[in-house]
């Protein structure tokens, strides 16, 4: 019996692979080098490539064309990529939207731009509070009661809603729940979210496991990210908390140097082995636009126990300085 996650009745990659960083980014990166990345990760094993409708910086759908052009250049990757694509935002005025209507359109919308016949996994965003959550699920369940959706994942949400989810299209329609973990992003193991996810077997797809970037170690200042950059406007980024949450990524360097792995490699490999000290499956969802990152990360790391409990120890003595979002957008997490 194979000891791969399983997504969408399909097996995935210990690692799946985040696609924001192709097309939301201030600068153009070529489909050469946008393939390329991509059939390196396929050829890893990573598998699982994480897409959404709203996932460009010009065009909020250039994720979506980006995918059309990749899967018509290499039509043989159609059939081996598990795609999760998100949805559920209204990014004109940046707040949920999950109104029957708003899902409907999305949702063909998705399968038009990409090409493709059926979403495996079509996952909501943020929940919407105004539109009730049966009614939102009513149309998940209409699309995969018609093949057009393979399964459902439920986003940035709360032990409550997943519970919710699982009563409405029952526990063999939830293919995983898309939350944000790393070594700065830990709330998941305080508020409930973990416990439900092991009563019910759902795996968790772990975005931004490297905290966008700030836990490669590869920015040491606010100054090293392009003008431009959405990532200026996160608060952890922010010039006056950066130094101090530049104090974590020090700490985890020096484990790294001594285990001979990049700092990158390390905080996958917590992201990932974590889950198993919880009793759940965690797929870290990481994002990167250049090749050779992309060979680094899914390269095998395995911390030892010892490792393990010296990074616990670092965590318990951390606290990151600044919400994970800004604004409003802090609002939306774990509804």
């Amino acid at each position: 019996m194979s000891d791969k996650p399983t997504i969408a009745g399909r097996e995935v990659g210990a690692k799946g692979f985040g696609l924001m960083s192709f097309t939301g980014r201030p600068h153009i990166i070529s489909d050469p080098e946008i393939f390329s990345s991509l059939n390196t990760a396929l050829s890893h094993g990573a598998n699982f490539f994480v897409s959404g409708e709203f996932y460009g910086l010009r065009d909020p759908e250039d994720n979506l064309h980006m995918l059309n052009r990749y899967f018509t250049a290499f039509p043989s990757a159609a059939d081996q990529v598990v795609l999760s694509v998100k949805a559920g935002m209204n990014w004109t005025t940046r707040t949920p939207d999950s109104s029957p209507s708003a899902l409907r359109n999305s949702i063909e919308n998705i399968l038009k731009k990409t090409g493709r016949g059926r979403i495996d996994v079509f996952c909501i965003a943020r929940v919407d509070k105004i539109t009730p959550l049966e009614e939102s699920y009513a149309v998940v369940k209409e699309y995969i009661e018609s093949g057009k959706i393979g399964s459902f994942c439920p986003s940035e949400c709360s032990a409550d809603t997943i519970r919710k989810a699982v009563g409405i299209l029952g526990k063999e329609n939830i293919s995983c729940v898309e939350l944000e973990v790393s070594l700065w992003a830990t709330e998941v193991f305080e508020n409930g979210v973990v416990e439900v996810c092991k009563e019910f077997g759902i795996p968790i797809a772990a975005y931004s496991p490297l905290g966008r970037g700030f836990l490669t170690g590869q920015f040491k200042s606010v100054d090293d990210l392009p003008e431009g950059d959405y990532r200026r406007h996160f608060d952890r980024f922010k010039p006056e908390n950066f130094g101090k949450n530049l104090e974590l990524v020090e700490l985890v360097e020096e484990i790294a140097g001594r285990k001979g792995c990049t700092v990158s490699q390390l905080g996958l490999a917590w992201v990932r082995q974590i889950g198993g000290v919880k009793g759940v499956t965690i797929i870290p969802i990481f994002g990167a636009s250049k090749q050779a990152q992309v060979a680094e990360n899914l390269q095998s790391v395995e911390l030892t126990d010892a490792e393990m409990a010296e990074i616990d120890g670092i965590l318990k003595s951390f606290k990151p300085t600044g919400g994970r979002y800004f604004g409003h957008l802090e609002g939306m997490l774990y509804q």
